[in-house]
């Protein structure tokens, strides 16, 4: 049942980017987040509400943090969906597990340093493992970044991939975020709540800088939908991630997440008519594969960890 609640979930959050895509023709990215943001606190405080989940937190500033990092990698990522094909911004956003192995590798790199021996003076400089593997799968990611981003550049589209590949780098830092929040015993509906504040607090203060669109309704009419929709990919994935009783389930779970890069795929092809080619789909299954690589090789070296996205 997990594996069906996170394709749900999949199939959720790539709704939410066509209807991104449609509202950012009225819409800038800063007033898509706010929207998203103030639909989503309705929606997840009667969610909390009806769950019986305290929204009183007695660590607002891991939360703040949370937010900050959040709502910049969701900022990135409207801004990205608004300029390029839906498919290549939906890609790049989920590079978030190949971002937290670039993370561990450099972590290693770190952690190379001398060591004093047991016993007797300076020892020997001590390399930790460096995990040749996530190496190799990094490599592999960026190597589909290329050929998914070329048509992009040649149609000086450079700064939205940009854009694009830094929301799921710092999606990447969001992630780790949430680890330490549910380490420190907070419910992920409360989480997910002051994420959606933080989006609207954010959004709010980049319409200072960016304006305010004229309300047109052929375009607001989106808004709706990318708050619940995003508020329900969130529960669902939520709920696989619960219903995962096993390492081997919650990996299932995880793995599946990347089907949401197979239902953009479909949605950009399919509703805005954008061209794909085959360097293009080879890139795509480069990242997806590296991807679920990425997520094995990471169980196998750091802890259980809830949901990495928060769309």
């Amino acid at each position: 049942m997990q594996a069906l609640w996170m394709v749900a979930s999949a199939l959720f959050f790539s709704l939410m980017g066509v209807c991104v895509k449609f509202a950012s023709a009225g819409f800038n990215s800063f007033e898509l987040v706010f929207w998203r943001g103030v639909i989503s606190v309705i929606f997840l405080a009667a969610v909390a509400r009806a769950q019986g989940v305290s929204l009183a937190t007695r660590y607002p500033g891991a939360h703040a943090w949370r937010s900050l990092v959040g709502t910049a990698s969701l900022g990135a990522w409207f801004y990205a969906i608004g300029h390029i094909p839906l498919a290549t911004a939906m890609t790049l956003n989920y590079m978030s597990s190949v971002w937290i192995a670039v993370f561990l590798v450099a972590g290693a790199l770190l952690a190379w340093v001398p060591r004093q021996r047991a016993v007797g003076g300076p020892g020997n400089v001590s390399r930790p493992p460096l995990q040749g593997a996530l190496v190799f799968t990094v490599l592999v990611a960026f190597g589909g970044v290329l050929l998914m981003l070329r048509p992009s550049v040649a149609q000086d589209q450079g700064f939205a991939s940009v854009m694009g590949l830094l929301s799921g780098l710092v999606a990447a830092f969001a992630y780790m975020q949430v680890v330490v929040l549910s380490r420190l015993g907070e419910p992920e509906a409360r989480v997910v709540f002051y994420f959606a504040v933080g989006s609207t607090v954010f959004g709010l203060a980049g319409m200072g800088f960016a304006g305010i669109s004229s309300w047109n309704w052929t375009h607001a009419v989106w808004l709706l939908p990318i708050g619940v929709l995003a508020s329900l990919g969130q529960l669902a994935m939520t709920r696989a991630y619960g219903s995962a009783r096993t390492p081997a389930g919650t990996l299932l779970v995880a793995n599946l997440h990347y089907s949401g890069i197979v239902f953009a795929a479909l949605f950009s092809v399919l509703l805005f008519n954008d061209h794909i080619d085959k360097l293009g789909w080879i890139g795509m299954a480069l990242i997806v594969g590296s991807g679920i690589t990425a997520t094995i090789l990471r169980q196998r070296t750091v802890p259980k960890a809830p949901p990495a996205e928060e769309r």
